[in-house]
């Protein structure tokens, strides 16, 4: 998806929408994660620990880890891509949002590459892919991101803030949402973006899988 493409479909004023994470919220294991200890297996293990203890920011830990990466490897990550599981009842979620009018953005902070390999034919079911590009021209990997952000690859505030709506649902799993979460007006966490809740007090909704959401949902707009 080009740029253009993709600030073309950027909606007006709306009543809701929904920002999803994919690496281990629609994906059913961190896919992301586990190419970065692949690919890059040493500096992964050194620069991890330091980005989920929020030492090191998302920003600089995975813009090292991705340019660390041969080029010549980029055909590796697409096959690494294939064939990964998705979260239960993402298809049904879709189409009740679909029935309701509610855009579906995901926002990742991986790469979409990625994204479009693991979503194969429900690619185009998002009305919109926030997420990393890289650039394999050169002899590494080079990173490009346009909604860059002091902390993050892609600051999923300023993405939610492209998508001004009455109410802003967020849905994730790891430390890459927590600033989205503590933005939107409800939230949908587990694993790890469940305890940094936690620890600032700020509501959320458990959940496993996309049945779990959409039932949820349901109650709340029925």
């Amino acid at each position: 998806m080009t740029d253009d493409k993709q600030k073309s479909s950027i909606p007006n004023n709306q009543q809701r929408v929904v920002f999803c994470d994919f690496d281990g919220t629609i994906t059913v294991e961190e896919t992301f994660v586990a190419m970065l200890k692949h690919f890059a297996p040493e500096l992964s293990s050194q620069l991890m620990p330091e980005i989920y203890a929020r030492r090191l920011s998302l920003r600089s830990g995975v813009r090292q880890l991705l340019e660390s990466i041969p080029s010549e490897r980029y055909g590796e990550i697409v096959e690494f891509s294939r064939g990964k599981l998705m979260r239960p009842g993402l298809l049904e979620l879709l189409d009740f949002l679909d029935e309701r009018k509610v855009d579906f953005a995901i926002v990742s902070g991986g790469l979409r590459i990625m994204v479009e390999t693991v979503m194969g034919d429900l690619v185009h079911r998002a009305r919109v892919i926030y997420a990393v590009d890289v650039d394999a021209s050169g002899p590494r990997l080079q990173v490009n991101s346009e909604f860059e952000g002091d902390e993050e690859l892609v600051s999923k505030v300023r993405v939610m803030g492209q998508h001004p709506a009455q109410e802003q649902v967020a849905i994730g799993d790891s430390l890459t949402d927590f600033n989205m979460a503590l933005q939107a007006s409800s939230v949908f966490a587990r694993d790890r973006l469940a305890e940094y809740l936690d620890e600032q007090q700020k509501p959320y909704t458990k959940w496993d899988n996309f049945f779990d959401v959409l039932e949820s949902l349901s109650q709340k707009w029925n």
